[in-house]
Order: structure tokens, then sequence, then C-alpha cells
């Protein structure tokens, strides 16, 4: 990959930092929303089923506007939260469920019409005390051109039940495949290059490549099939802008189809070079 295949993912960028610091103000809780956002909260905090705490982030997009997914494509702005301000809070997990494929311009993201409802798992600091959310998310919402959107929201007081809406997204998250990946990693003139192949023949219709380490790039992943397997492949940058050693361990492939998704972590083979 070259330097001309990072400018949609940094016009974008540069499109949200510019015009966030120059219109777009952080809308708080009971506020006004951004262009394109119709209504943004965090559901109750609640006990599931397993025994866990959790809430999930609920934003209602005005039609023909949409979000992101957690890894969404060369041009897309994942979101970011910052749970900072919250209470009795070790850690917060969201449960990303399947994303549709977007086609727009020419340009392949992935992400969600409409509405997103996002289930986040809770880890409370003391176990039986009440969570106090407080969260920070920035995002990009998109119709023709990308605008920022920065919203700070706080979780209603823990509630009885466990909200099927919640439940209804936790089936939709993708679900672990069967088998391993082995993966080519070639370096390329800005980074790496990772070609899996995935035991599964014909089991998506597009593909996500995610490195799980801060600060890493990856363009959108192509997919091919041939002798009955199936391989994904996609670019990773570095802030560098040199090759790096990639660590296999942390690498993520999702698979996803009208259908659902599957994903598998980790190379049960690597080859270099």
């Amino acid at each position: 990959m070259n330097a001309k295949a990072l400018i949609p993912v940094l016009l974008c960028a540069a499109a949200l930092g510019h015009a966030g610091a120059a219109h777009a103000s952080e809308s708080h809780v009971g506020e006004p929303p951004p262009p394109g956002l119709t209504s943004a909260e965090l559901l109750p905090v609640q006990t599931a089923p397993d025994g866990s705490r959790m809430t999930a982030l609920r934003l209602v997009l005005e039609p023909g506007w949409k979000t992101y997914w957690r890894s969404p494509g060369d041009s897309g702005v994942p979101p970011e939260f910052d749970w900072s301000g919250s209470a009795n809070l070790a850690g917060a997990q969201p449960l990303w469920p399947r994303p549709e494929v977007i086609d727009s311009g020419g340009e392949r993201t992935l992400g969600y019409h409409d509405e997103l409802l996002l289930p986040i798992r809770l880890t409370p600091q003391a176990a039986g005390e009440p969570v106090a959310l407080d969260v920070r998310l920035n995002f990009g919402l998109c119709e023709d051109v990308c605008v920022p959107a920065r919203v700070r929201l706080a979780a209603a007081p823990e509630g009885d039940g466990f909200d099927p809406r919640i439940a209804e997204a936790l089936a939709r998250v993708p679900a672990a495949g069967e088998g391993a990946l082995t993966c080519h990693v070639t370096d390329i003139a800005d980074g790496v290059q990772v070609a899996a192949t995935i035991p599964e023949a014909g089991a998506g219709a597009a593909a996500a490549m995610e490195l799980m380490q801060d600060g890493i790039w990856v363009s959108q992943a192509e997919l091919t099939e041939q002798g009955g397997q199936v391989t994904a492949v996609a670019d990773f940058v570095a802030p560098s802008g040199k090759p790096f050693p990639l660590d296999t361990d942390k690498l993520r492939v999702t698979l996803i189809s009208a259908g659902g998704a599957v994903e598998y972590r980790g190379c049960a083979e690597t080859v270099s070079g």
C-alpha cells in the first residue's frame, strides 16, 4: 500500500477533527443531539441472565445517516469511549452486533443505519456495589459527508429485569469460528500485509481484519476464494510508516454475511516473507 491509499481515511479523520473544533460542541445529557443523530442514551445498568452487569448505548439516526462499526474500513472513523467520569467501574467492554456492509461512492465501509444498540459489559471495581456511568463518546456520523459527533451520557439508576433489546443485540454478536487461521505476513513499503486463510469456505460476503493494538491503521480486507478456501487480505500500517513485527496472536478476522458473522482470533500457523 502507498501513501495514496491512506488519503480517504486521513481526509475523513482530518475533516472530523477540524469540524469538531470549529462547529461541534459536545452534547450533554438533555441537550439537542448533533446533526444526523435523533437521540442518544445509555440504558439503565442491569444484570444479565449470566450474572454480568450490563448497559447498552442506543443511537437513533436520522433517515439516510450512518455511523461506524469498531473497524469500519478504509475511510470510516471508529468510535472512541472515555469512561473516566464513571464511579465503581473497572472496565467497559462493547459487544458489537454484526454490522452492515455499506457501499457509498465506490467505497465499502462497515457500520449501521437507522439505529445502533450496542451492549456493553461492565466490570465493577467493587462487586455488588452500584455502578455510576458517565461516558464521553466521540464518533462519526455520515450522510454524503462525515461530521463529528460528541456526546456525554449517563446511565439511569440500576433497573430490574433485563431489557429484551439488549438480548436481541447480543444474539447478533459474531460467533466464534471453528478452526484456526493460517497467516502469511509480508513486508510492504509502509507496513505489513496479512493474508489470512479461513477454514470455512463461502462463510462471508465481506471481511474485517483488526489488530488488537492501539495506533495501527488497517485497510478494508479483500476476500478471495480458491480451492474451497477463503483468504482475507489487508494492509496494516503503523505510525512509523515502516514494516513492523506484527503479533498474529492479536489478529482478529470477522467474516460478515446477511445471515450472521463469524470471528476468528490468532493464527495457528504464520509464514513470513
